[in-house]
């Protein structure tokens, strides 16, 4: 199966497992699966760092990133044109424009999308929580 992380549980992932449910945890702990994480996450994740809006140990392992996804075997899923373009055809059923380039991302490419947030579901896409 290939997933693509939410930004939540990409953070989760690496610094609170815990926080991830029995299914997210299995999706992106199985060896047999292809993990992504969107450039647009760790766009997210960079905005949100420079604004001072991470907690304290995210905000550390902010530095290491690369690191920390190589370490995990997370792969980078790059945003391309058709994963931009296909935004414009989304509903706006969530407003927040990074979440809705990952469910792009996950629509265009046959993604599972690793998130707990609900909202995403509506879009179509296969959630995996």
């Amino acid at each position: 199966m290939k997933v693509l992380l939410d930004t939540h549980a990409f953070l989760w992932a690496l610094t609170a497992p815990e926080r991830l449910s029995r299914r997210a945890r299995r999706a992106t702990e199985d060896e047999d699966n292809e993990v992504l994480v969107s450039a647009a996450s760790v766009w997210e994740i960079a905005i949100k760092a420079s604004l001072g809006r991470l907690d304290p140990g995210v905000a550390e392992i902010e530095r290491s990133l690369p690191d920390e996804m190589e370490r995990h075997a997370f792969q980078p899923l790059p945003v391309h044109v058709r994963h931009a373009l296909r935004v414009a055809a989304l509903p706006t059923v969530h407003r927040d424009p990074f979440d809705r380039l990952l469910v792009a991302q996950a629509i265009v490419d046959d993604l599972h999308l690793v998130t707990a947030d609900r909202k995403l579901g509506a879009y179509g896409v296969k959630v995996v929580w």
